[in-house]
């Protein structure tokens, strides 16, 4: 397509090989589709075969204050609006189908706004077929009788064929028959009137020049980019109704080729233009259509038809197929229905409407892109990278931009007011694919050397008999011999008919020598002639090999020169990749170290937070704790204190009576025995007054109300002492049990240990019984009461010694220390160091005489 604009002029861009790779342009052709409505504002007018004029409407002027302006467009060839489907096919898409049969690649795809008639082009309408259910029927009318028998060829899921023998083929067919496969019947197929009318095709087309000592096998697939996602149309999911599943997107995958093929795609062998159509139409009710504002049939997703026709040359016989690998001919013919390019302003849409318009002008804006670097490319020789990769739908299709075969592309015009912009975007991008080349294919040699079906039924005087055509002509030019057999002897006419016959074959064969001698002299003088005029000719060849060779070595240097200069770029792109590689690894690993120090900042964080909750629980506990602590060490202070002001009293009141008391003449020893002591109580302050007495009063257990369990182990040794505690109502036992624990609310432990003086130390270890979540019973010790027996023997004497020296007459001296003298009484702790619901029973000591 040629704009009216001016246009810059192509550089010549000599590349590798392109003195036997030619390029061809892209073929791009536009359709007119005709209005909706004969009253509608029309933009498009057709003004030759090849010429289309693009105006601006009379709306778009206004709303835009735009001037009025006139484009032209030039394509390789205009379709108006009463172009038949038939007219299409036998411009566009038959030269692909007659390469496809001769082993080269196609592609085809519509282009368009959406709305534009796209989808009508390739699949047609009832009644008028479009070019697919054309290029099936012209495909089958061609190798229909050729075709091999089902399963011969198998596909082996890495984009090539395999050839299976007759009897593993036989098999399959019997496996899959055997398979409970619903099958649709040829008369539902009939009944059904779209399908019918759509591979209803009157017009009869075949290819030209089919190979006949080969068979032939047509696969068919179907998949759509939806979403820049491959979807398989023709994968058989099995139905759930409870928990339905998803369709799994595919991978695009290389071959051994270098050839981009949809890894694990459905591959169906079909046998006739029903039932290829039919596949198609089985896929055609999977892809994603949507009601927009614009159309009510919009197609959400580029969808992608390939036939694969794949070849193989029979044996000598032309019954079987070769089995080698290598003389597989594989081609392809992809038909691309691209999805319409469309405003949301225009179409209204929303939520997965609104993503996927985004989808699909996203990827249309790829293949443009492509199509512009391609194009700037080969325009002037530079060598920037083509981004196939951006979408699946350019990177799908790279291997033929790239000279793997044919690429035609339809542009769908719809010629209303509405769509002048977009139509102007279309025609643009028209304009630069035009400009795009292609390498031409190469053709691809197919074995056809060893005669097959196509002598096979010739008769036994053929080319492959066993004997020669020509004596058997001349043989039979020859007067046949008359009987020679002699049965009478006066036969007479016998030997006379032979004689004659033979001198008439004898004439016959001097005849056909004479014609024969004149026949090689003519010959042999038209082959001296031939060897002149071929000795001239070899002159003459031999000079425009000479020429050719001059023209060759100098393509040669020039060949050196771009293949050092490309080498060298190899080498620079090799390096900028490696730094490349280098960057992006350092990238990753700085990214996961960011990622590492981040999740590590925030785990401390997170342990902080807990810690500091945790402490706060543990200042708050122990503050508890010690403040507890400290009014218990405060209130025993409080009494100790009381009790040793209550004994120094005591001590003063003894004091004074022993001085104030008059001596005696004799001394006398006095009483070593000792009253009760009487303990005083927590709550009560001891008096001071010397004549008032203190009356005496049992202190109240705390925990009066509480059962005990009193744990002594069978080890303890009985001491016999007079403080023993006693706790009423306690449960006595040897090993600590859950059932007597779930009795009572306190716990005591009896344990006894050797102190460091070598007497037996008691301690009594006392506790709150709870109960756990778990229905068991925990116990939280609380109090340690220790109890320890003294002998105070040796340190009586020991102190009396001291203080109180022998008499010289062999008498104890008097007792006139005060100490010595108030140690009648007993000191004991005081009651709240006790345990609840102990009673102390004190014992007097008689002195010694």
């Amino acid at each position: 397509m040629k704009s009216a604009k001016a246009k810059t002029v192509r550089k010549p861009v000599i590349k590798k090989g392109s003195q036997t790779n030619l390029k061809d342009p892209v073929g791009v052709y536009c359709r007119v589709r005709p209005l909706s409505f004969p009253d509608q504002e029309c933009c498009v007018e057709v003004i030759n075969s090849t010429t289309l004029q693009l105006h601006t409407p009379e709306g778009y002027r206004l709303n835009r204050n735009g001037d009025y302006k006139e484009t032209q467009y030039s394509f390789k060839r205009v379709f108006g609006t009463h172009t038949t489907q038939k007219e299409l096919f036998d411009v566009v898409a038959n030269p692909l189908v007659d390469d496809l049969i001769h082993g080269k690649n196609g592609l085809l795809f519509t282009y368009g706004v959406t709305g534009s008639g796209k989808t009508y082009t390739m699949t047609g309408s009832p009644g008028s077929g479009g070019l697919l259910p054309r290029c099936l029927n012209m495909i089958f009318n061609s190798i229909g009788s050729f075709q091999a028998k089902r399963y011969v060829f198998k596909s082996n899921d890495r984009n090539s064929m395999e050839i299976q023998c007759e009897v593993d083929a036989l098999l399959e067919r019997q496996k899959r028959e055997a398979l409970p496969i619903p099958k649709t019947p040829s008369s539902k197929r009939q009944a059904d009137p779209e399908f019918a009318d759509m591979i209803n095709v009157q017009e009869f087309c075949k290819a030209e020049e089919v190979d006949e000592d080969s068979v032939y096998g047509v696969f068919v697939s179907y998949i759509e980019i939806y979403n820049n996602y491959i979807y398989d149309l023709l994968e058989e999911v099995q139905f759930d109704p409870i928990k339905p599943k998803l369709p799994q997107s595919k991978t695009l995958r290389e071959d051994k080729n270098h050839n981009m093929y949809v890894a694990g795609c459905t591959e169906v062998e079909v046998k006739s233009t029903e039932e290829a159509f039919e596949v198609f139409w089985r896929g055609q009710k999977k892809r994603r259509i949507a009601n927009t504002h614009l159309n009510r049939e919009s197609s959400r997703s580029h969808s992608v038809f390939s036939i694969k026709l794949v070849q193989a040359p029979l044996d000598a016989d032309g019954d079987n197929v070769l089995q080698e690998k290598e003389q597989i001919t594989i081609s392809q013919l992809s038909l691309v229905d691209l999805a319409g390019s469309e405003r949301t302003n225009r179409t209204k849409a929303e939520g997965n409407r609104l993503r996927e318009a985004g989808n699909i002008n996203q990827s249309l804006m790829t293949l443009r892109t492509c199509m512009e670097v391609l194009r700037e490319n080969q325009t002037y020789g530079t060598n920037k990278m083509v981004p196939y990769r951006d979408s699946k739908l350019t990177h799908l299709f790279k291997n033929y931009f790239d000279g793997e075969g044919k690429v035609r592309m339809i542009v769908c015009v719809n010629p209303k007011a509405e769509d002048y912009e977009e139509s102007l975007q279309v025609m643009r991008f028209a304009e630069v694919t035009q400009e795009v080349e292609v390498a031409r294919p190469v053709d691809k040699v197919i074995c056809g050397l060893t005669p097959g079906r196509r002598y096979r039924n010739l008769p036994r005087g053929g080319p492959v008999g066993d004997e020669p055509l020509v004596p058997e002509v001349i043989l039979q030019s020859f007067p046949p011999l008359p009987p020679c057999k002699l049965l009478d002897i006066n036969d007479e006419e016998t030997l006379p008919k032979l004689a004659d016959t033979l001198e008439k074959r004898h004439h016959l064969r001097q005849l056909m020598t004479e014609d024969l001698n004149k026949k090689c002299l003519a010959f042999k003088a038209l082959l001296k002639e031939f060897d002149n005029s071929l000795s001239n000719k070899e002159n003459y060849v031999q000079e425009k090999l000479n020429e050719k060779e001059k023209l060759i070595s100098g393509q040669k240097l020039e060949i050196e020169r771009l293949e050092k200069k490309n080498k060298t770029l190899e080498y620079k792109i090799e390096i900028l990749e490696k730094t490349t590689t280098i960057y992006e690894e350092d990238k990753r690993n700085l990214q996961q170290e960011l990622e590492s120090q981040t999740q590590k900042l925030q785990r401390q964080f997170s342990d902080k937070r807990r810690l500091e909750a945790r402490l706060q629980g543990m200042v708050t506990e122990t503050s508890m704790k010690w403040q507890k602590e400290c009014e218990r060490r405060v209130a025993a202070t409080q009494l100790e204190m009381q009790n040793k002001l209550w004994v120094k009293d005591e001590k003063l009141k003894q004091l004074k009576a022993i001085v104030t008391e008059p001596k005696p003449e004799k001394p006398e020893r006095p009483s070593r025995e000792r009253d009760r002591e009487k303990i005083i109580p927590r709550s009560v302050s001891p008096s001071p007054l010397p004549n008032t007495p203190i009356p005496v009063r049992h202190r109240r257990s705390r925990s009066a109300g509480s059962r005990w369990v009193d744990h002594k182990p069978a080890s303890n040794v009985q001491t016999e002492t007079v403080m023993q505690p006693h706790v009423p109502h306690a449960i006595t036992v040897s090993v600590a049990n859950e059932k007597a624990l779930a009795k009572c609310e306190k716990y005591m432990l009896t344990h006894q240990e050797l102190a460091s003086d070598g007497e037996i130390q008691t301690k009594v270890i006392k506790g709150d019984v709870y109960k756990t979540r778990g229905g068991g019973q925990s116990v939280q010790f609380t109090d340690i009461e220790t109890l320890k027996q003294e002998l105070p023997t040796g340190s009586r004497k020991r102190r009396s010694s001291t203080l109180a020296p022998a008499q010289p007459d062999g008498t104890e001296s008097e007792w006139t220390d005060v100490e010595t003298r108030c140690s009648v009484a007993v000191e004991m702790r005081a009651g709240s160091q006790l345990g609840p619901g102990y009673q102390h029973h004190a014992q007097p000591k008689r002195k010694k005489p």
